[in-house]
């Protein structure tokens, strides 16, 4: 039986958790990347880079959730689209150092 007092074990989830990189997609809904790409974008480009029906023929985010839940290749093209577009933010923001 451990203690209460006794040091917590090296594999706890907070320590595990220090030494990885941090995910940009950890904690985002499909939702809401789905949202930030059609704002982003906006649908006809987004149909354009990614040719799915779902963002070329009549587009929302309901059918764009119900489409990608079910089909991995898509989803992960949306999801490298997502990171490609937050590294255009990053680039365009300007910087604090400047």
């Amino acid at each position: 039986m451990t203690s209460p007092n006794s040091p917590a074990s090296p594999a706890s989830p907070a320590s595990s958790a220090a030494n990885k990189p941090k995910d940009p997609l950890h904690g985002l809904t499909l939702e809401a990347i789905v949202t930030a790409l059609a704002d982003y974008f906006g649908w006809d480009e987004l149909g354009q880079r990614i040719e799915i029906r779902c963002f070329q023929l009549d587009p929302s985010v309901a059918s764009s959730l119900k489409f990608l839940r079910k089909t991995p290749w898509a989803r992960a093209k949306v999801e490298s689209l997502y990171l490609f577009m937050l590294r255009e933010q990053a680039r365009q923001s300007p910087s604090a150092n400047r």
